[in-house]
This record gives C-alpha cells, sequence and structure tokens, in this order.
C-alpha cells in the first residue's frame, strides 16, 4: 500500500451546501451564494440525455442511471480514503477487481495539496468541490475521478475538462498558486482506466459559454 504524501497548506474557506429553487447552491460565510460547476454545466447534453432515455425507456433508464450513481459514489469513497492514507471501506468481488485496475492509477497521485476541497470564484460566480489537487506523474494538476460504462473519447469529455478548469481558476483566485494542467482519470467497466490530460485555458471559453447558457435557460 503507497503512502501518500500531504503538503502542509492552509486551509481552504468552508462553504454550506444548499438546494435552492431545484438548484445546487454554495454559501459563503459572508452570504454570498453560487451555483455549483456541476448545475452550472447540467445545461449541456441535456437534448442527448432525454433522447437516451426515449430509446431504452424511462424504468431501464432510471435502473442505469442509479446503477451508475451507486458506482460512481463508491469508487469516489475509494479514491479519497486510500489518497487519505485510510483503510479502505468493505468491498464486493467486483468492486475489488475494479479498485485492483484502478489503483495502479490512483497510485501516480502525490505531494497532495487538497482532497475534496471546497471553492469558489467570485470572478465566474461559481464554486464546487473538486476530488483531489496534487501532483500527477509529477506535475501540479486538478485531478478528477470519474466512472463510466463504456470507453469515452476526448471529445466527450468536454464538460468535465470545464469543470475542472473551473477548479483550476478558484484555486488560483483564493491561493494565488496557478495551475494549468488538468487531469480526468476514469475507472471503465470491463476496460483498462482511461486517463485524460489537458490545459486549463483550453476550456475556459466553454466553461464561460455553459455560463452564460444557463443564466439565459438554454440547454445543449
Amino acid at each position: 500500500m503507497k503512502i501518500f504524501n500531504h503538503l502542509d497548506l492552509p486551509e481552504l474557506p468552508k462553504l454550506s451546501r444548499k438546494n435552492i429553487d431545484g438548484k445546487r447552491m454554495y454559501c459563503t460565510d459572508s452570504g454570498d451564494r453560487f451555483p455549483s460547476i456541476t448545475t452550472v454545466l447540467s445545461c449541456r447534453g441535456k437534448k442527448g440525455l432525454y433522447e437516451w432515455r426515449q430509446r431504452v425507456g424511462s424504468e431501464q433508464a432510471d435502473k442505469i442511471s442509479k446503477k451508475a450513481s451507486t458506482r460512481g459514489t463508491k469508487i469516489h469513497k475509494i479514491c479519497e480514503d486510500y489518497i487519505n492514507n485510510e483503510p479502505l471501506p468493505e468491498l464486493t468481488l467486483v468492486e475489488q477487481e475494479t479498485w485492483n485496475t484502478f489503483r495502479p492509477v490512483v497510485e501516480r497521485i502525490d505531494n497532495i495539496h487538497h482532497v475534496e476541497p471546497f471553492m469558489f470564484s467570485k470572478h465566474l460566480g461559481i464554486a464546487g468541490q473538486c476530488d483531489c489537487i496534487a501532483e500527477f506523474d509529477g506535475k501540479l494538476s486538478i485531478i478528477d475521478f470519474k466512472t463510466s460504462r463504456r470507453v469515452k473519447t476526448h471529445k466527450q469529455i468536454s464538460s468535465y475538462f470545464a469543470q475542472c478548469a473551473a477548479y483550476a481558476i478558484m484555486y488560483e483566485e483564493l491561493t494565488g498558486i496557478p495551475i494549468n494542467r488538468t487531469v480526468i482519470l476514469m475507472s471503465v467497466d470491463d476496460e483498462q482506466p482511461s486517463i485524460f490530460i489537458e490545459k486549463r485555458d483550453n476550456y475556459v471559453d466553454y466553461l464561460l459559454e455553459s455560463k452564460r447558457m444557463f443564466e439565459a435557460g438554454e440547454i445543449d
């Protein structure tokens, strides 16, 4: 079992999380309210999601979505505990097999700045909770853990990169530490994990357009 190094850095601000008018919002101690980055990005891909639900049927879609959500939550918990040098939760045989495949990828993380930090940006008017800020293969990165039933292409995860770009901007605004590298580590059912690496600045325009669409009530 790898022992991860955690840097002794100042804590980031605490935020409370609320659902307001069906939207996830983050609130600061000073009373500011910001929509979550996932809520903002939810305007993307809605048409495709609707078409998929129509194609497979609502009951089957709900079953698949629930299973995917449960799997994603469990993988996030395993990764969080592991990089925090804590004992792992009890795993089923399938979960253990998945983790055995994903663990070597996670072990490329080290010199951790923060795990699951809440962050916000007054400049963007967005907040959120990042999975991990640490070095990946020796380079400081915004790191996000994802799960998927199928192998995805780079073009299919633009929203993931925009999400990480938002976290990078939030972190620099709060700490003065710039991060221009975003990393998506994706566990894929019955496949080897996928690793996607991008530059933050390549997805700022996508992020800003998503914020505009969200505020205008548009969907993609």
